[in-house]
């Protein structure tokens, strides 16, 4: 292997979330900036919200239950 031509790996970069959020993990950059990690991310805070724009869920919803309703009358 050619010596010097590897960047050096830094086990203590900073990596930095838009929530304030700050982990240390390994890197070959100086410093890392995310716009979401694990602590502020809808499916892994529980708070992932359903884009509904075409009233799809309300829909959905309706079939289930008249599929019940027919389901219970036989």
């Amino acid at each position: 292997m050619k010596k010097d031509i590897h960047p050096k790996y830094d086990m203590e970069t900073k990596a930095t979330c838009a929530c304030g959020a700050v982990f240390k993990v390994g890197s070959t950059m100086p410093a890392i900036e995310m716009e979401i990690c694990s602590q502020c991310h809808p499916f892994y805070t529980g708070n992932e919200k359903i884009m509904d724009t075409a009233g799809r869920v309300e829909r959905f919803n309706k079939r289930k239950a008249a599929s019940i309703k027919v389901k219970a009358n036989k």
